[in-house]
């Protein structure tokens, strides 16, 4: 299992292929599988609320409140810090800052959104994030 994954699941707002966004599928698939653990915090999951309604993602409302239920239900509460950091776009800050706050060797910042952060090992995309899961299977 890894621990302790904020996700920002902001899709970049150019065209995402599909094989990117079924990696992020697997990576909300592994959060229902109990593979990872999710760090979330009010902020986050209003972000996510906000996103997820967009219209150009053609989400349910039913498949969106699962969604939000599953985050709280599986994953970790934080109550994150201002870590000092200033990202090019702020908005990111929240995922950072839960990244942060429970900073060890299992957890990471899952994000399409890697040029919003500062590059540190722990920031991945969601078919890095699928990779490290597969290695720690063996």
């Amino acid at each position: 299992m890894v621990k302790g994954v904020p996700f920002d699941v902001r899709l970049p707002e150019n065209v995402v292929t599909r094989a990117e966004a079924m990696r992020a599928f697997e990576n909300l698939r592994a959060v229902f599988n109990g593979k990872i653990v999710s760090l979330y915090h009010n902020e986050n999951l209003a972000q996510y609320d906000e996103v997820l309604h967009r219209e150009k993602f053609h989400f349910k409302e039913k498949s969106i409140q699962m969604v939000l239920v599953a985050v709280k239900e599986f994953g970790l509460e934080v109550f994150s810090q201002f870590a000092g950091d200033i990202l090019t776009d702020m908005d990111d800050l929240i995922f950072y800052e839960a990244a942060m706050e429970k900073r060890s060797d299992d957890e990471y910042l899952v994000t399409g959104n890697q040029k919003h952060y500062p590059i540190k090992d722990f920031i991945v995309t969601p078919a890095e994030m699928m990779e490290i899961i597969e290695k720690n299977k063996k």
